[in-house]
């Protein structure tokens, strides 16, 4: 049995590497355990301190290219079975390059369930994230800067940092996350996978919102349903409106 720690945060290049050097030697799926890092030490902690058997052949990986946006999103789930799945995943596509299209197979069905899930955690940090100004230090001129608090179900920080950059390049900024953040400052982008704590963001603005809010807010329009289908309880808690 090998095992195989890696960091999981997001990073499809880690597993990539470590998966292409077990499939070169031959290793089958249950012949690897697959680890979190804070789980064993080491990037590869060989239960027998031995290193992986040499490889045999020299054959490129070659798979579907259906594969690669797959597993990209996939590596990004929080559930730590993901590398093992994808592993496994790889495994079969060398006999069967058609596995991907076989909809009633469970583990293509898990797969795609985890790529939901993780696209669908992407798209609410594109549409919920809520930028906070920070003021400048008196006498002191510059870029405005802003800052934002965000709690993905994922590792989906470097996937959807180019997003923010693009989209808010005229301002510095920094968003915050328990799985990491991102900052832009004008010039470089730059990312962390260190957990964040979360800041705060209250101001005099959040009174000024309320106030808005609860004269444009029409109870009779309320349909519960259709709001948490788009927006699920768990943002409610950073939207100072939510209380309303």
């Amino acid at each position: 049995m090998y095992r195989i720690s890696l960091e999981g945060r997001g990073d499809f290049g880690e597993w990539r590497d470590a998966a292409r050097a077990c499939l070169a030697a031959k290793i089958p799926p249950h012949d690897i355990d697959w680890r979190l890092r804070d789980e064993s030490a080491g990037l590869f902690g060989f239960e027998d301190d031995s290193a992986l058997p040499a490889a045999k052949g020299d054959a490129p990986v070659s798979v579907p290219a259906a594969f690669m946006p797959l597993a990209q999103a996939i590596i990004c789930h929080s559930d730590p079975s993901r590398f093992a799945l994808l592993y496994r995943l790889l495994w079969r596509l060398s006999d069967d390059r058609t596995l991907l299209q076989l909809k009633a197979d469970p583990d293509v069905t898990r797969a795609r369930n985890m790529e939901k899930s993780v696209r669908r955690d992407s798209h609410k940090m594109t549409a919920f994230v809520r930028f906070k100004e920070v003021p400048l230090p008196e006498g002191i001129a510059g870029r405005r800067r802003f800052i934002a608090w965000f709690e993905p179900d994922h590792f989906i920080v470097e996937r959807k940092a180019d997003f923010f950059q693009r989209r808010f390049t005229d301002m510095d900024w920094l968003i915050a996350t328990p799985k990491g953040s991102a900052r832009w400052d004008g010039e470089k982008l730059e990312t962390s996978r260190i957990a964040a704590e979360k800041p705060d963001l209250t101001d005099e603005t959040d009174e000024l919102w309320r106030t808005y809010y609860a004269n444009i807010f029409n109870p009779a329009r309320l349909k519960i349903k259709a709001m948490t289908a788009e927006m699920p309880k768990k943002y409610w808690k950073n939207l100072p409106e939510a209380d309303l």
